[in-house]
């Protein structure tokens, strides 16, 4: 089994829309170790962080974040360490299209 830490992910959804941002690969798993949000406009927005397991539909219990204010030009760091298998899906959403989402952690296969 090998590891690769790397980028997982750069995801700059539009506004008001759950996207996919990272989905493991098949015969895979993942640890996301950050998730760094960065707010590119001077107005605040809010953004949500989703995990859907096996990339279920959407459902509430699957919110890590929801809803979280984020000040203009500021960003977040969400130190995680999040388990993934094969097919699970990590979402996010931003009420503004302003908002750029790094996922970084290890993909091992």
């Amino acid at each position: 089994m090998s590891e690769t830490l790397k980028v997982l992910s750069q995801t700059n959804p539009s506004a008001a829309t759950l996207t996919d941002s990272y989905t493991v690969p098949a015969l895979a798993s993942a640890v996301i170790s950050t998730l760094a949000i960065a707010n590119r406009s001077g107005v605040a927005t809010a953004y949500r962080v989703s995990v859907a397991v096996a990339g279920a539909a959407n459902n509430d219990k699957q919110y890590l974040a929801y809803d979280v204010a984020i000040a203009g030009n500021a960003y977040h760091t969400l130190t995680l360490g999040i388990t993934l298998g094969a097919a699970d899906v990590v979402r996010v959403y931003a009420t503004l299209a302003t908002l750029s989402f790094s996922c970084f952690g290890v993909e091992r296969s």
